[in-house]
């Protein structure tokens, strides 16, 4: 069996200048022709961005944050798998996989790691501790890009599998949004002996047509579906049928790659109308760092494009779940649906406040809703 190895964050001084150099030099578009972002990021918007990346922004400063929580690197059936591992002092800690999604990372989860490991340092109680595993996806950070196809959101979760296995974990639950959802409802499908539950605030469970009578909820859904296809997903045809070609651009312009994130970022999340509501501009920095620092663009985008094609096989799911809908969610499923696809509902929320990244956006609510929902199987 393959043993975790410490894994350090030390960026070469030369990547760093790299960057500096690229930013300094910049080619800008000309500007938008509207008054809103249905263009695309205002220039306006990225240039403030990145002119705090060049002047004001400290990457020592967010590699020291991780390298604080405890990060490993493990050989896992042959991928080199990134990770953090944040244990907690507590003795009867209940060990959670946690899985971002893109275009997130481990960072989206920097503010909830210390209350889920140490909640009496944070206004819980001693039985509400986790051990933290927080993994990046394969081709995403730190973690290896695949060279071969085949690895994908099914492959991943057994990975994961293998991942807890060699790390002597015999019994935990596991926790995701967007790809890490769906990486999360793989693992509740596959339900391996030591998951006990899952907790999802991204739920895929999508009857297929025809739908018949649709009730308010049904069709509120449907229509947010709609939306989405409309006004949303060109980004992710590219990413699921040519990410290789996208890569070029997003590999060598660090521009192109902040924007690229940065109009996510803001779209998704419940800012009112403004990123700069939610995140910090170091925060949105940090995530897209570990993007260019990796040059893991085009990796990250290939997850897609070996996806895809069975995000709409939603398996079913027989062991315990727990649901968290944020209002700001791209698609948040009726309870009615819900129930087709997972026989053993043990918590189902409407929260007031969030969006697609509520790990990051809503920590404090976060936290709340992962206590409550696991509370019930400890």
């Amino acid at each position: 069996m393959t043993a975790p190895r410490p894994f350090v964050i030390d960026v070469a001084e030369s990547a760093l200048d790299d960057l500096r150099a690229r930013l300094a030099n910049v080619r800008w578009p000309d500007r938008e022709v509207v008054d809103d972002w249905s263009q695309g990021v205002p220039l306006d918007q990225v240039r403030a961005l990145v002119d705090h990346w060049a002047n004001r922004y400290d990457w020592r400063r967010c590699e020291r944050m991780l390298n604080a929580f405890g990060q490993y690197r493990m050989d896992v059936d042959g991928l080199g798998i990134h990770f953090i591992h944040a244990r907690s002092k507590h003795v009867d800690a209940l060990p959670l996989l946690i899985t971002h999604g893109w275009p997130g990372s481990v960072i989206e989860f920097h503010k909830i790691i210390g209350p889920l490991v140490d909640p009496t340092a944070h206004g819980g109680r001693a039985e509400d501790a986790f051990h933290v595993i927080a993994p990046s996806l394969p081709g995403y950070a730190f973690s290896d890009k695949p060279r071969a196809t085949g690895t994908g959101q099914r492959q991943t979760a057994r990975l994961w599998i293998t991942l807890m296995r060699q790390l002597g974990y015999r019994s935990y639950v596991a926790q995701g949004g967007d790809w890490g959802a769906l990486v999360t409802t793989e693992l509740g499908a596959l339900a391996p002996p030591e998951l006990r539950a899952i907790h999802l605030n991204m739920q895929f469970v999508i009857p297929a047509p025809p739908y018949g009578e649709l009730d308010a909820e049904q069709q509120r859904a449907l229509d947010q579906m709609a939306h989405y296809g409309r006004s949303e997903a060109g980004y992710s045809t590219q990413q699921a049928t040519r990410p290789q070609t996208l890569g070029y651009g997003l590999a060598d312009s660090p521009v192109g790659q902040a924007a690229w994130i940065f109009e996510k970022l803001q779209g998704w999340s419940d800012c009112d109308g403004n990123a700069l509501n939610i995140f910090s501009y170091d925060e949105m920095l940090d995530n897209i760092m570990l993007y260019w620092l990796t040059n893991s663009a085009t990796s990250a985008a290939r997850f897609y494009w070996e996806s895809y094609d069975i995000v709409s096989a939603q398996p079913r799911i027989d062991i315990p779940v727990g649901c968290s809908l944020f209002p700001k969610e791209l698609f948040n499923a009726p309870r009615s649906w819900a129930d087709d696809f997972y026989s053993n509902i043990i918590h189902w929320n409407k929260l007031d406040k969030g969006g697609h990244f509520a790990a990051f956006e809503q920590p404090e609510t976060f936290v709340r809703e992962l206590r409550t929902c696991f509370a019930q199987i400890r």
